[in-house]
């Protein structure tokens, strides 16, 4: 996107180039040719080329390589991809990162193309050109490169499947971890107990001298290389060298018991994901680990044929995405469509509703204590439901979008509304705010303990304050003027966490979107949701914290690397996300009298497109601290919603002009 200069005076009304309901009925339209047939809507979650890379790594290992027509549109994928200089980045928006560069290489070398060919003698260049090679690449990189027979188990910090022996009420035990680190390590604990390497013959010798220089396995286990964001410290340290000495000569029949626990732990979340798996990274673990039990068995190749779930393709070639977003999408894109009232509109609601009343969780997972999963029914995933992994804010977000779209009155679905409820209130932890997948189970203090190396927010479940404001928006929703007891003390104590995680500057953090104008509209969206008026303090303070970090061009945009350092860092250029997100907290706080949210406004009318799209040229989602995402629909729905929201509430009539 071109940064154009325009008058810089705040107060200043800048020139409408396309009236506010034009621009808006064009978003409107191009929504709505984006609709499935069942209803819903997805954009990709656009992160790197790991999962892609590891999918090739596997599908070799199990002897599935894909055909030459997949293997042709997976390395198309690469050539897009590829940062400038050779490798591949951790996010668009980032430099080449060793991770990315070291496993797209070697899967590049599996799907048959030579060491010579430009696009691998770039990267190989690259990787030699870093201080310490590829031994710098972060223990999850060297796991992965241990498991395709190429780096040594002894040279990754230990991964001791034992410790899921040990007492689940002991804060260590690995049911203590978030969702996805515990799925990961019950995989992972079970493949580094049986040192699980696979055989790669003749080119596992040439990927092992392309990569090292050497034909034999390295054993450096210590990392210093830039995808290092959290170097180990003493007490890790500390763990890790006692872990190494245990290694040495574990107890036999220990050892054993533990496998045995992983391995039916294994079982159980291909049993209650269909073989999907939680996310494509643990799943792809688990492919292994059914492989390293029952080399070629009927389970194997489900659930490896049900990895197709991630995959995603288009023009740019085959790759994986890191998520499923139908009902997230779906949700926002139906708060978007509520700004308007014509009848493709109306018929377009009616689908999504549908869809989305689709979606939601009936069943309760079989055997839950076996993974400690917790209670699943009566929430939404992120997806269309498949994997069974709900998640509270998109549980909230779903329940909002059904109710301000359909009159209440069904009974079955009044008792749908009360389930979602309850589930919303499994999630609150003691703090006052809202976890996504579960309540907090262990103290912010064992991220200290956190063995990634390179991801920050990855170890325990948190209190976010995305979360926490989708929960008080949805509790609204789904209670109305009738409040139960048991929702109103919920609603005081997030009212509370999101009021003490307030900053000073008056802006409020996120963990899942970039970063503080983010956490700063859902933090008033959930506020004014639980009633409290445009004249609270809190309130005051968030909207004139919004319009001092104002572009001179109307708009607003944040930087991705304010997530890493912990504060506002503004972009170069005005995003259209970033400025939906403002002139959405702005018209909550202050209403659409307010000058900034009416520049915001003036700003997205100028920079739509003929065909009613926006340019989003930064990332906008975060995964685990450090990984950014493009949450390529976001652009469609998130202005649009602003648009008609500020069109409605400014006129006070039907956005039709």
């Amino acid at each position: 996107m071109t940064d154009m200069t325009l008058p810089t005076a705040p107060g200043r009304p800048l020139p409408f180039h396309t009236a506010p309901g034009t621009a808006h009925r064009r978003a409107i339209d191009r929504l709505l040719t984006e609709q499935q047939g069942d209803g819903c809507w997805e954009g990709e979650m656009v992160g790197n080329t790991a999962v892609l890379s590891q999918y090739v790594i596997v599908a070799r290992v199990i002897g599935r390589l894909p055909d030459h027509a997949e293997r042709e549109a997976m390395i198309r994928h690469y050539r897009t991809t590829e940062v400038p200089g050779g490798g591949w980045a951790l996010h668009p928006e980032a430099p080449a990162s060793m991770y990315c560069t070291a496993l797209g290489y070697v899967a590049l070398r599996l799907l048959g193309m030579g060491a010579t060919d430009s696009l691998c003698a770039r990267s190989a260049q690259w990787m030699r050109a870093q201080p310490d090679g590829v031994t710098a690449i972060p223990t999850w990189g060297k796991f992965w490169l241990a498991l395709a027979g190429l780096y040594s188990h002894r040279g990754v910090n230990p991964v001791p499947p034992e410790l899921f022996l040990a007492p689940r009420r002991l804060p260590l035990h690995p049911d203590r971890l978030q969702c996805h680190a515990r799925s990961l390590y019950q995989a992972a604990a079970y493949l580094h107990g049986r040192r699980f390497a696979a055989d790669l013959g003749p080119l596992g010798t040439r990927l092992r001298h392309e990569l090292f220089g050497t034909d034999t396995m390295p054993t450096v286990w210590r990392a210093a290389g830039p995808d290092v964001r959290v170097p180990p410290g003493r007490l890790l340290r500390t763990a890790h060298a006692a872990a190494r000495f245990y290694e040495r000569r574990p107890a036999r029949r220990r050892r054993e018991r533990a496998l045995e626990v992983c391995y039916r732990r294994v079982e159980h979340e291909q049993r209650t994901t269909r073989d999907m798996g939680l996310a494509p990274g643990s799943a792809l673990l688990n492919v292994l680990v059914l492989h390293d039990r029952k080399p070629g068995s009927l389970a194997v190749r489900r659930a490896f044929e049900a990895q197709a779930y991630w995959r995603w393709c288009d023009i740019d070639g085959v790759r994986f995405a890191s998520g499923r977003t139908q009902t997230r999408d779906t949700a926002f894109a139906v708060e978007a469509l509520l700004t308007d009232d014509r009848v493709a509109t109306q018929a377009a609601l009616v689908r999504a509703t549908a869809f989305l009343w689709g979606a939601r969780l009936t069943e309760e997972v079989p055997e839950p204590e076996v993974t400690a999963r917790a209670a699943a029914r009566g929430g939404w995933c992120a997806s269309e439901g498949g994997h069974r992994w709900p998640v509270s804010d998109c549980t909230a977000e779903a329940l909002t979008a059904l109710l301000h779209a359909a009159p209440r009155g069904d009974r079955h679905r009044e008792a749908a509304v009360r389930e979602a409820a309850a589930f919303l209130l499994r999630r609150q932890n003691r703090d006052g705010g809202f976890g996504a997948y579960e309540r907090r189970r262990a103290p912010r203090l064992l991220d200290m303990l956190n063995p990634t190396e390179m991801f920050t927010d990855c170890v325990v479940e948190g209190s976010y304050v995305e979360s926490t404001g989708s929960a008080l928006v949805g509790l609204a929703a789904a209670c109305g003027a009738v409040e139960p007891p048991v929702v109103r003390r919920a609603r005081r104590r997030a009212v509370r966490f999101l009021l003490r995680h307030q900053a000073a500057d008056g802006s409020w953090p996120a963990a899942r979107g970039v970063h503080r104008l983010h956490g700063t509209w859902c933090a008033v969206r959930g506020l004014r949701a639980a009633g409290l008026p445009t004249t609270h303090d809190a309130l005051r303070r968030a909207a004139e914290w919004l319009r001092s970090v104002q572009r001179p061009d109307g708009g607003w945009g944040e930087h991705h690397s304010g997530c890493l350092e912990g504060r506002y860092v503004e972009h170069s250029e005005s995003q259209p996300v970033s400025t939906a997100w403002a002139v959405l907290a702005l018209l909550d706080a202050e209403g659409p009298q307010d000058a900034a949210a009416e520049r915001g406004v003036r700003w997205l009318c100028r920079w739509q497109g003929e065909d009613g799209t926006w340019e989003q040229s930064a990332v906008t989602g975060i995964l685990f601290g450090t990984v950014m995402l493009d949450l390529r629909l976001s652009t469609r729905y998130f202005p649009t919603w602003a648009l008609g929201r500020w069109l409605r509430e400014e006129t006070g009539r039907s956005v039709r002009r």
